[in-house]
Order: C-alpha cells, then sequence, then structure tokens
C-alpha cells in the first residue's frame, strides 16, 4: 500500500500544480530535476555512492533540458485572464510584471507542491527498487495492484472527472478515417494518450525491475527529452542556437553516463595491446 499511496499522491499533486498558477514550461522545467532529486535520494537512503562522472552526466542533462524547456517557453502564449482556479496562468514567472499578493502566494504554494511531487517520485522510484530486492521482481503485479488500488482515491475527484468528461463530449467530432464511426476529438485523444500511456507505465516497470532507480529516471528523462524536441519540430518553433547547446549537452552526458567513452577508450587500449603482444 505504501507504493499506491506514493503513485496517487504524486499523480494529484503533478495535475493539481496547475490549479496554482504554475504554467506548463516551468512544470515541465521542474520535471527534468527528477534526475538530480532521485541521485540525491540515493546517496541519502540507499548509501550509494557514484563515481565523478555519474554526477557530471546527471547535471549536463539537467541543464540541457532546462535551457531547451525555457527558450522553448518563450513561444507559448500567455495567458492573462485565468486565475488560479483555472488551468494555467502561464504570465508568473514568464513575463515581468506586476502580479497581486494573492497570486504570488498560490504560486509559491505550486511551487511547493511541484517540489513535494517531484521529492515524492523519486522516492517512489527507490521505493521499487527496494521492493523488488526484497520480495522479487513481478513488474506486472507491482503495476497492476498500484493502479487499481489508486481508484477508489479518484472517487474525491469526480466532480471535476464528471464536468471535465462533459466537456469532453462537447469537443468538435471526429470521424475516424475509413469508417462510419463518429468520437468527439478530445475522447479520441483521451484514448490514444491511455494506450501509449500504457506502454510507456508498462515498460518503466519493467525497467524498474532491471535496473537502478537512477538508470530508469535517465531512461525517463531522456524520453521528455525526445518529446520536447518532437513537439518543437512539429509545430515549427524555431531551434536556436540555445536549443543546439540544450541538445549537446543532454546527448553529451547521456554518453557519459553509459559511459561510452570510457568504453571505446578501453577497447582501443586493448586493442593497441594485442597488436604489441601480435608483434
Amino acid at each position: 500500500m505504501t507504493l499506491v499511496a506514493f503513485f496517487f499522491v504524486t499523480s494529484v499533486v503533478n495535475n493539481w500544480a496547475f490549479a496554482f498558477n504554475i504554467p506548463v514550461p516551468l512544470h515541465f522545467i521542474f520535471r527534468a530535476g527528477s534526475l538530480i532529486a532521485n541521485l540525491i535520494m540515493s546517496v541519502l537512503i540507499l548509501k550509494k555512492s557514484y563515481t565523478w562522472d555519474k554526477y557530471l552526466s546527471v547535471l549536463m542533462i539537467t541543464a540541457g533540458i532546462i535551457i531547451c524547456t525555457f527558450y522553448s517557453s518563450k513561444d507559448v502564449e500567455i495567458c492573462h485572464d485565468c486565475d488560479i482556479k483555472g488551468n494555467i496562468a502561464a504570465n508568473i514567472g514568464f513575463e515581468n510584471e506586476a502580479v497581486d499578493a494573492s497570486k504570488f502566494f498560490w504560486w509559491v504554494v505550486g511551487i511547493l507542491l511541484l517540489t513535494s511531487s517531484l521529492l515524492l517520485s523519486a522516492r517512489m522510484g527507490i521505493y521499487q527498487e527496494t521492493l523488488y530486492k526484497k520480495y522479487g521482481k513481478h513488474p506486472e503485479e507491482a503495476l497492476y495492484y498500484t493502479h487499481l488500488y489508486s481508484l477508489p482515491g479518484f472517487l474525491l475527484y469526480s466532480g471535476s472527472i464528471w464536468n471535465h468528461s462533459i466537456v469532453a463530449s462537447n469537443s468538435d467530432p471526429y470521424q475516424i478515417p475509413f469508417t462510419s464511426i463518429v468520437i468527439s476529438v478530445i475522447w479520441l485523444y483521451l484514448i490514444l494518450n491511455v494506450l501509449t500511456q500504457y506502454l510507456c507505465i508498462s515498460s518503466v516497470y519493467v525497467l524498474t525491475a532491471e535496473c537502478t532507480s537512477l538508470t530508469v529516471t535517465l531512461v525517463i528523462t531522456l524520453r521528455k527529452f525526445l518529446s520536447l524536441v518532437f513537439s518543437i519540430v512539429y509545430f515549427q518553433n524555431p531551434f536556436t542556437t540555445a536549443h543546439w547547446i540544450g541538445t549537446a549537452l543532454v546527448f553529451g552526458g547521456t554518453l557519459i553516463f553509459t559511459e561510452v567513452p570510457k568504453r571505446i577508450l578501453e577497447s582501443r587500449k586493448q586493442v593497441k595491446e594485442s597488436i604489441k603482444k601480435a608483434n
């Protein structure tokens, strides 16, 4: 049940933060900090020690994603009419506008929620790692019960779920190609999101059973980065010099983390030694 509690709280808090003047780009930047949070938790809780190149790679990847997200956020439309109960209020933190004390207070609350969610998410990954070591690797079982037992908790938000289902039903109709089936476009997006999310989360649970929590977090972070790059290309947003720097940091950090340069040097050294022995 501890794993279920971690999963439910992090899921709710991540989405709840949008009601507290947290813009989407800032939310994305915070999520990019999951690598550092996981690294700190691993050192403090699991008493792990890493080589200097692991720390360097984590910092490079995190910095690269933050740079790309920050410069991409400049192309996001600013919402001037959203209040703290709306979806987002992107004028906080991305424009030098005067804001009243109330909005600033709720923005700080949102930041605290995101920070709590970040730490809880890192703690959840570490808890999964220790759980598998103690009771064996059963990722399908963990996936099933984590989602099943958390369902009653979402009844607390049944009113919000119902209201948004009405909004989804009233969205523009979309006819599925080569069929006569017509469905609301938001429901179609939701179905596609659920299917892709299932593939993603099931893969994460399997990966958690085979790799350390830090490695899993690295893979998830890279997936987020690729999603960001894809959105930049798909929506034809400008890919500036800052984006190239961020991309270089991410891929450079990934190479260092996976010890690719180290293995290349070792292989070259072995080849040279074998040549010397042959001569």
